[in-house]
């Protein structure tokens, strides 16, 4: 019984995500990974409650930076295998 019950507490998590947008998803996982470094960091440093907030903050900006480089590498693809199906660069040479 006890097998049941952590592998749905860990199962949880992951089925929560699912209907999540990529950019909720980054910023979530950016939040929880600095919540959890942050804990820890400031359980040596003497108070684990502000480390945990400091780092979920940290984290949460960290996430929403990946996902704007992840759709700005995505727009720049798109465009340019655009531009490779029509035969035409996608800048203009210098």
């Amino acid at each position: 019984m006890k097998k049941l019950f952590w592998l749905g507490a860990l199962a949880l998590p992951l089925v929560a995500c699912a209907d999540m947008t990529p950019t909720q998803q980054r910023a979530l996982t950016g939040t929880a990974a600095g919540a959890g470094a942050g804990a820890i960091f400031g359980a040596i440093g003497g108070n684990a409650g502000l480390g945990a907030g400091i780092g979920a903050g940290a984290g949460l900006l960290g996430g929403l930076l990946v996902d704007q480089s992840r759709r700005s590498q995505e727009i720049a693809f798109q465009q340019g295998y655009a531009a490779g199906r029509s035969r035409t660069p996608a800048f203009p040479p210098r």
